[in-house]
């Protein structure tokens, strides 16, 4: 309960004046293009893409989804250019990646020309909703939750909790398939287009590529070791976090050789980061009950009201769109923090 009320209490700040270290970015005016009209990105081809979403029709939170997903990409874009300037990323290194971010979020939500891209559902609604055919599309996983539902370990909300839990490691198999797949793709282009000078510069990025790989596939199998490990023994009394974004972000804190001064400290941030993913996905759920209202609204025609209700929804889609961003990048900067620490402590 008093979870509850904490949560109630940061929700309602979050409505007030959303500032501090996130908020600067988002409190500039919007870019504007060549004829002055104002744009959502300061990239063209990220406008590209947001403009190619909204006549796709996107659920609201898949739209709002992909839009801090840009968010996160035009920064890193802005960023890397500011770096460029500088004479850094000489051997082209951090420009393959974000050309590969790019292409990842296009094949995430289905917009990179390939028909049998499914994009990820994670409508937060149905985190309520468990039901005997969900299946996580992963045999693996489909034998671990079935065996785990029937164990009778688990509470109704412990369930929701696991069942959040498989939906994320899912995702996150998608994400690699995606990333795989990339990969593949450009090392095609690089055998047809590779000249004896570029050779050494080429061979190193494709290098990065795999590592990015082989981190990548070490998570996973991780992720699945404990999920597994979970599925068996239930949750801890002592479990520290609840959301499965934090936990992976602990469990990888946990795998480094910080003291416990360190931990305790980024223990703490992570509690607050905690708070913001759960305010973020209240946000989610409201704006799709906004959405179905708003179409409820729609279909009876009444005019005055469909336009209250269309404001109270651009508010609420907005807010959310912020909210995803500001989350993201805090995720960015923790898991950028655990890995440098953890390096930093391994050469030691």
């Amino acid at each position: 309960k008093m979870r509850l009320q904490c949560l109630f209490a940061a929700l309602c700040l979050g409505v007030g004046v959303m500032a501090g270290k996130y908020s600067r970015e988002l409190n500039e005016p919007k870019p504007n293009d060549r004829d002055g009209q104002a744009v959502e990105f300061r990239i063209a081809k990220l406008n590209q893409v947001w403009e190619k979403a909204q006549r796709m029709q996107l659920s609201p939170v898949r739209q709002a989804e992909l839009h801090s997903d840009l968010k996160i990409q035009e920064k890193d874009e802005l960023q890397w250019k500011k770096m460029k300037v500088e004479g850094f990323d000489e051997n082209g290194e951090k420009e393959a990646q974000l050309r590969r971010n790019f292409h990842v979020i296009l094949a995430k939500y289905g917009m990179d020309g390939k028909r049998d891209t499914r994009p990820l559902e994670s409508n937060s609604l149905k985190d309520h909703d468990i039901k005997e055919e969900d299946a996580f599309e992963d045999p693996r996983l489909d034998k671990l939750w079935n065996k785990a539902k029937i164990s009778g370990k688990f509470s109704d909300e412990e369930l929701l909790n696991l069942k959040r839990e498989f939906q994320h490691h899912k995702d996150k198999i998608h994400e690699y398939n995606i990333l795989m797949d990339t990969v593949s793709r450009t090392e095609e282009i690089h055998k047809n287009v590779i000249s004896p000078l570029e050779g050494d510069t080429k061979e190193h990025v494709l290098q990065q590529k795999h590592t990015e790989l082989k981190h990548k596939m070490r998570d996973l199998n991780q992720g699945f070791e404990r999920l597994r490990k979970l599925s068996h023994e239930g949750f801890s009394e002592d479990s520290e976090f609840r959301e499965p974004r934090v936990i992976e972000l602990w469990e990888a804190a946990k795998r480094t050789n910080l003291s416990n001064d360190e931990l305790e400290s980024l223990k703490e941030e992570l509690r607050h980061f905690e708070t913001k993913v759960e305010k973020h996905s209240h946000y989610k759920e409201q704006l799709e009950l906004s959405h179905q209202k708003l179409q409820h609204v729609e279909a009876l025609g009444d005019k005055e009201h469909i336009k209250r209700n269309k404001e109270k929804y651009d508010t609420l889609a907005e807010k959310t769109r912020e909210m995803g961003y500001k989350m993201k990048k805090h995720m960015q900067d923790l898991s950028n923090k655990i890995s440098r620490q953890g390096l930093q402590h391994n050469e030691l």
